[in-house]
């Protein structure tokens, strides 16, 4: 019976969970499959409060879970801080990379929408409000 409980917890959780991508070319090619944009988020997921906060108020909410399922693809670029939180280091070497070119001022957290190509549709920040609205600002773009 316990096996089963935590099997159910694992299918929920599976569910419930955000597809982000942490491949800049697999992001790509399914953008393009799909015919979606990118949503590409540079967070410092261990120590920038703004990133904390992005991430339980807008990127954790079902609203948005639901929406970008159907509308986005989701690319994390994350540059944790703590030692235990490291990155495998092809990771950090392309998030570097990807900073180098749609981040050049260091800016967190920055979310860029980006086309299948890869090119830039605009960028925004961290900014309290509902993830409707956050949504109305990507769609934007």
């Amino acid at each position: 019976m316990k096996y089963i409980n935590i099997l159910m917890l694992f299918i929920a959780s599976l569910s419930f969970s955000q597809n982000w991508n942490t491949n800049f070319e697999d992001a790509k090619k399914m953008a393009e499959k799909k015919e979606q944009n990118v949503i590409l988020v540079f967070s410092g997921s261990d120590w920038c409060a703004p990133c904390i906060k992005l991430e339980k108020e807008v990127w954790s909410s079902q609203v948005f879970k639901n929406y970008a399922k159907e509308h986005y693809v989701l690319l994390k670029a994350d540059f944790p801080r703590r030692k235990k939180n490291a990155l495998h280091k092809d990771i950090q070497k392309q998030n570097n990379q990807l900073a180098e070119r749609y981040n050049k001022n260091g800016y967190f957290p920055l979310v860029v929408v980006l086309n299948k190509n890869g090119d830039v549709l605009g960028q925004v920040g961290y900014n309290k409000m509902k993830p409707e609205d956050y949504i109305n600002v990507l769609n934007s773009f």
